[in-house]
Order: C-alpha cells, then sequence, then structure tokens
C-alpha cells in the first residue's frame, strides 16, 4: 500500500502538467479525457486447471464537478503493450493501451513489484461516434464516450440488442445494461424460459437481485413456470430460493404460492420453527396461522411453557393471544 501511494505520487506531478496540454481532437463533439491510473496484478485459477494473470485496473479523474473512479479486472492480454515481466520488475516505465470500441485508452507510468500507478489520455474513436450518430444517438461528449467506453456499449452490443428488438434504447440505460450484465446472452435466455419483451427497467431489475437464468429454471422445475419476472424479483429479494420451497415441500407444504412464501419469508417462517411445532403436535398448520405465530414472536419455547401450564394440547389462536396479552413464562 505504502508503495502503491509512492507511485501515485510520483505521477501526479506529470499528470498534472499533462492536463493543461491540448489533446487533439478526434471529433468536434470530443477532446481528450485525462486522468490517473492505479493498477495491481492477480492471479485467477481458470477452467482446465492453471492459471492466468489478470490486472485490477482502476481509473481515476478529477474534475470542478466533483471525482469518480473506476475499476475492472481483465486478462493481461487485453492491456496492448503491456507484460507481465513488466509488472513484475522492480522497477519499470510502461506504456500501453487498453482499445475499446468506443475509444482508446493510452496509460503510462510504472510498475513496481506487481503494483503501478500513472496517468491516462483517453480519446473517442471517431467511427464509433460516426456510427454512433448514424443510429440516432447524437451529441456525444467527451464525457459521455468515456462512460460507453468504460463499461463497452460496443456498437457489436447494440447490434445485438436490436435484433432482440431493443432499438433506440437510451444512453444511460445502455450503460446499465453492460454494468449489470444484462446482455443479449442473459436476454435469449430468459426468452427460452419464456420470459419475452421485458422491459430494459425489469432486465436490469432481475440482473442486481440475482435472479440468474439458474435460479429461474429452479424455480421453474418447481412448478413455478408463471411467475412474473417481478415476482422473481421479489423472490430474490426475500430469500425465496428452490432451497427454501423444497424443504417446506418435505414438511408437507406442496402447493404454496409465490405469496405465501414471499410472506412466510418476510417474517421469519423456517423450515426449522414448523419442524419444532410438529414435534409438539401440531402439524399441518395453515400458513396464516404460521405467519401469525411468527409476528407475535411464538417461539416453540412459549408452547411448551402454554402446554405445560394447560395440561394438554392448545389451539393456535389461544397460543397467540396469550403471547398477545402478555402471557410469558
Amino acid at each position: 500500500m505504502r508503495r502503491r501511494r509512492t507511485l501515485v505520487a510520483l505521477v501526479i506531478g506529470a499528470f498534472a502538467a499533462a492536463a493543461f496540454v491540448g489533446a487533439p481532437r478526434g471529433h468536434a463533439e470530443t477532446a481528450a479525457v485525462h486522468g490517473l491510473w492505479t493498477a495491481e496484478r492477480s492471479q485467477w485459477h481458470v477452467e482446465g486447471g492453471g492459471s492466468a494473470t489478470f490486472v485490477h485496473l482502476t481509473l481515476q479523474r478529477a474534475r470542478t464537478s466533483g471525482s469518480w473512479s473506476v475499476s475492472e479486472t481483465m486478462q493481461l492480454s487485453e492491456l496492448h503493450g503491456l507484460t507481465g515481466a513488466q509488472i513484475d520488475a522492480a522497477s519499470s516505465d510502461v506504456r500501453f493501451d487498453w482499445p475499446r470500441d468506443a475509444g482508446s485508452f493510452a496509460l503510462q507510468g510504472r510498475f513496481e513489484g506487481g503494483e503501478g500507478a500513472g496517468h491516462f489520455t483517453f480519446t473517442a474513436s471517431p467511427d464509433y461516434l460516426a456510427e454512433m450518430r448514424r443510429l440516432g444517438y447524437g451529441g456525444i461528449d467527451e464525457e459521455k464516450a468515456l462512460a460507453l467506453a468504460i463499461h463497452d456499449v460496443s456498437r457489436s452490443f447494440l447490434h445485438d440488442l436490436a435484433s432482440l428488438g431493443y432499438v433506440q434504447v437510451p444512453l444511460d440505460q445502455l450503460i446499465a445494461l453492460r454494468i449489470h450484465g444484462a446482455d443479449p446472452e442473459f436476454i435469449r435466455g430468459l426468452r427460452g424460459l419464456g420470459y419475452d419483451h421485458l422491459s430494459v427497467e425489469q432486465l436490469v431489475t432481475l440482473r442486481i437481485h440475482g435472479a440468474s437464468l439458474e435460479f429461474v429454471q429452479a424455480m421453474q422445475a418447481l412448478g413455478f413456470k408463471a411467475a412474473s419476472a417481478d415476482e422473481l424479483v421479489t423472490f430474490r429479494i426475500h430469500g425465496v430460493s428452490p432451497e427454501y420451497v423444497r424443504e417446506f415441500r418435505a414438511l408437507g407444504y406442496a402447493h404454496l404460492t409465490p405469496e405465501e412464501l414471499v410472506t412466510m419469508r418476510i417474517h421469519g417462517v423456517s423450515a426449522g420453527f414448523v419442524t419444532e411445532l410438529k414435534k409438539l403436535g401440531y402439524d399441518a398448520v395453515r400458513i396464516d396461522d404460521l405467519v401469525t405465530m411468527r409476528i407475535h414472536g411464538v417461539t416453540a419455547d412459549f408452547i411448551r411453557h402454554i402446554q405445560e401450564r394447560a395440561g394438554k394440547a392448545v389451539g393456535v389462536d389461544r397460543i397467540v393471544s396469550a403471547k398477545i396479552h402478555g402471557d410469558e413464562p
């Protein structure tokens, strides 16, 4: 960490000087964008054995209107002109590029023992801007071009979306799709599962809450083929998992509705709670009663107390009433 601070300090002076140097414009709408970068190597295991070299790259930029930073982990091969030997060297001055469809990042600085820092210049691609104007996306300035490049909103991405019926998607929604991984493969997978014509907002929301294709398939296999996209999101928000459904089926609750499952999860109706009730003689308790018991804090220990005092089995309504009126052990 101390070494990285030193590296950053060394390049700040160069960055400050570069910020005042006029950069050539790729197109009348955009100027070059300058900022700082830091990076460190990361060794990841890959499928089939072995490992690959990845670089965790962070870009930072300070403006009068505020500052931002963004990080991404990528394969070393995506950074043109940078080698593993340069990254690991005791001290190595570097110049390399990170090309994207929307433009290219030119980075220079220094690596020391696996950690690096320096400054970057981003220049938008004139061809990309021209194609975007043809597609109806005019007025892309350097800030928008930078965001489109960072999140890789490429022309092929737009083409794939258009082939799926998503045409003229606003730029902020295109970026949101990329940030959250709602890519054409995800959209096609959902269509194959019966979810056609979902809005961009629905696609992003599904991804934000972890409603993956595997999750949807598992829930459909349990009989929830008619669950809407909004219900799938609600499942994920409240923790209605395939495992949760299977646990209750094993306890005899084979036909729970989405609404019942969500309500049970909200109020903490667990399989363990129902198992304890069964041991106390309460079998096949209605879902509404299970929820009511949990709302009022009825526990297995409280039920044992009521039963011992009554000397016999006590109905759920009486148990809940006792809890409401403070009949504590």
